[in-house]
């Protein structure tokens, strides 16, 4: 059989060295290159082919949702693990949302990391135990956000997508024809039925619900 050919990205030199160093141990596995920046993982995908990345999530010029974004789209059949100190759950189901094949606490042990490198190269999923049930909990939590974003009235919904779109209050009357103090009381009746209590937790309320996409 041929090799596992393994790219390894990450924006610390140390953490790639320990990466390598323990990728190299098991059997029918090769790494053919190292990335420290996103740009520079995207090129060397390019470049070297490699059948399995091992991407962490914060690097520079360019993130690692980005190279993410990248390799999915454009190279399906390389199989990505992503590897990161960030809590779980929500990076977690973003990173599977976007196409990863794996999602791995750098805090996991080495034999963890074989048995993924094994799961994904079978075709399989891999979640770390200790990040399950987080990715669980966050989909609960989504579904119940997107339960309680049904129940709004078509012109909450509107009135939710131009306050997400950054509109001012003044804005949004003269876009929707309506007072302004009709939209502080739609603002308000939003804030009230969704439990929350800022602006800024609005915005992000409609990101998650996929009101409004993030460029």
């Amino acid at each position: 059989m041929k090799p596992i050919r393994v790219l390894i990205a990450d924006d610390h030199a140390l953490v790639r060295a320990g990466i390598r160093a323990l990728v190299e141990k098991i059997e029918g596995v090769v790494v053919v290159g190292e990335a420290g920046k996103g740009s520079e993982a995207m090129g060397l995908v390019r470049e070297l082919k490699p059948n399995l990345m091992l991407l962490d999530i914060t690097m520079p010029d360019g993130s690692g949702f980005e190279v993410l974004d990248h390799v999915t789209k454009n190279y399906p059949e390389i199989r990505v693990i992503v590897l990161t100190v960030h809590e779980a759950g929500e990076y977690a189901t973003r990173a599977l949302d976007e196409g990863a094949a794996g999602f791995l606490p750098k805090s996991a042990a080495s034999t963890e990391l074989e048995q993924a490198i094994q799961a994904v190269m079978r075709g399989e999923d891999y979640i770390s135990p200790e990040t399950s049930i987080k990715v669980i909990n966050e989909y609960r939590k989504r579904a119940t956000k997107k339960d309680l974003f049904a129940s709004l009235s078509p012109r909450q919904r509107e009135v939710l997508r131009l306050i997400a779109e950054g509109r001012t209050t003044k804005q949004i009357a003269q876009a929707l024809e309506i007072s302004v103090k009709t939209v502080e009381t739609h603002r308000a009746q939003l804030m009230e039925r969704l439990g929350i209590h800022d602006v800024a937790g609005l915005v992000r309320y409609a990101i998650i619900v996929g009101l409004i996409e993030v460029e």
